[in-house]
């Protein structure tokens, strides 16, 4: 009796997973075994990658708050110190963009920290 290799539906997995590395170079598109293992790996590194962009835009935010902080002579973790006390709650994005592009208002933060500062 011959063996049933049930074509339709193997040939269906294999054009999808070809599908989704269309984009990848050589015969990582092109072959059914190389594109397995490209995608395979692509996919391992997106899932990895989502958590490290998260960790550098932290560090990214941190440098900018840092070096606007130290223009004028306060370090970050004394201005954020001094924020917590002051009872104000921004997120460290929003104080990186602050400080990037409107340092009149980050400058405002900077007076409340200073003044936090020179009160304790």
């Amino acid at each position: 009796m011959a063996r049933a290799t049930n074509s339709v539906a193997s040939r269906k997995r294999r054009k999808r997973l070809l599908r989704s590395a269309r984009g990848f170079r050589g015969r990582r598109s092109k072959l059914f075994r190389y594109a397995k293992d490209a995608l395979y790996k692509a996919r391992y590194w997106a899932y990895r990658d989502r958590k490290t962009r998260k960790r550098e835009f932290r560090a990214l935010w941190i440098q900018r708050i840092n070096a606007a902080c130290r223009n004028s002579g306060l370090t970050y973790s004394r201005f954020m110190e001094a924020l917590k006390k002051a009872g104000i709650i921004m997120n460290r994005k929003m104080l990186a963009e602050l400080a990037v592009r409107s340092s009149e208002d980050f400058n405002r933060f900077l007076e409340v920290a200073k003044e936090g500062k020179s009160a304790s």
